[in-house]
């Protein structure tokens, strides 16, 4: 599990400095196709910032825990807490693009 652990933590760091940085106004790394029909780029750099903050911490969360033992419940938990994590923040993502810019895509 520790290697599990290092690959979550690897792929953590980069997806924390990405939603800080868009939660702060940089918008322009999302992709432009996603914010044709967005007005307010400062509100919608906060709130996809922050939905992308909950997918980065479910990748921590799940790093961390998988680091309590070897046991196959341990295992199973790590999993189910990426996977919610990875449901919450995708559907927050969703909730976001449809408020801001009128449709997912």
């Amino acid at each position: 599990m520790v290697l599990y652990s290092i690959i979550m933590f690897l792929s953590a760091v980069p997806m924390i400095k990405i939603s800080i940085a868009i939660y702060q106004g940089k918008t322009d790394l999302i992709h432009d196709y996603h914010q044709t029909k967005v007005t307010d780029k400062a509100a919608y750099g906060k709130a996809f910032g922050k939905a992308l903050f909950v997918v980065s911490l479910s990748l921590l969360l799940s790093g961390i825990i998988s680091l309590f033992g070897d046991s196959e419940v341990i295992s199973m938990i790590a999993v189910a807490v990426l996977f919610i994590g990875l449901f919450i923040g995708i559907a927050w993502i969703i909730a976001v693009q449809r408020k801001y810019n009128k449709g997912i895509f």
